[in-house]
């Protein structure tokens, strides 16, 4: 068979990106690999790429469609992303925070730079006092500016397909019947009951378990945990 025949009987890549952006996350999953072997078509076209993600959502299809491209084809990126920053999902926040920052980080799959980022975003969220110890309590977090969680929360969503996340890490907990001592292993904290040491012991890719990140703290404590994964923004996007 020709080369020509063979090109013919291909899906177009516009149907193809029909069908990733719509489908079920187990269709999509099923035309990851296909879409990253024809990354140079999915950069031929142009600013039309994004055209049926929403930048408002957490769909995880939008930003691997983003990384394969930074992986692939980085040069593209710039007929796609916004010229006066790095991130393409809309990031807002109540206390001024350039989350284009995380972005460009999960975008890159960065994911140990995003983590410290994200840590240092919470420490800002919980006020000066955090910022000043290192470190958040948990009686701080009810304070924390909602929007903002939300905000991080959707990146990770978005950037690590559907794994990652504080309302992943929530909806784990919930299907081990609220057990942190369950937790902790499921999402790779710990292992033979010994934590994970901090940081070169974790998987810093999208092949770490599901929920793995963000670490959120490095003493693992369930007060914090769970002063977060209750915080009202959170509960809101597991109810929804």
């Amino acid at each position: 068979m020709s080369s020509d025949s063979s090109n013919s009987t291909k899906p177009a890549i516009e149907d193809l990106l029909e069908r990733f952006s719509s489908g079920s996350a187990r269709q999509k999953k099923g035309l990851i690999d296909t879409l990253e072997s024809r990354a140079d078509e999915l950069a031929g076209l142009g600013s039309s790429l994004m055209e049926k993600f929403d930048p408002e959502s957490d769909d995880w299809s939008a930003g691997w469609t983003l990384q394969v491209l930074q992986r692939n084809q980085p040069g593209a990126l710039s007929n796609i992303l916004n010229s006066d920053s790095k991130g393409w999902f809309s990031s807002p926040s109540l206390v001024g925070i350039d989350y284009d920052i995380l972005q460009n980080h999960l975008l890159k799959e960065e994911f140990e730079e995003a983590d410290r980022f994200t840590s240092s975003t919470l420490r800002k969220l919980a006020g000066s006092a955090a910022e000043s110890r290192g470190y958040v309590y948990f009686s701080e977090v009810e304070s924390m500016s909602g929007i903002d969680l939300i905000t991080i929360d959707r990146l990770w969503i978005a950037f690590s397909q559907g794994k990652f996340g504080f309302s992943v890490q929530s909806r784990l907990l919930s299907s081990l019947a609220g057990r942190y001592d369950r937790l902790w292993p499921r999402i790779g904290w710990k292992k033979d009951g010994v934590w994970t040491r901090y940081p070169k012991a974790f998987d810093w890719s999208l092949t770490a378990p599901e929920g793995h990140m963000p670490l959120v703290n490095q003493l693992r404590g369930v007060r914090l945990m769970d002063a977060l994964l209750n915080h009202p923004a959170m509960t809101s996007r597991c109810q929804s």
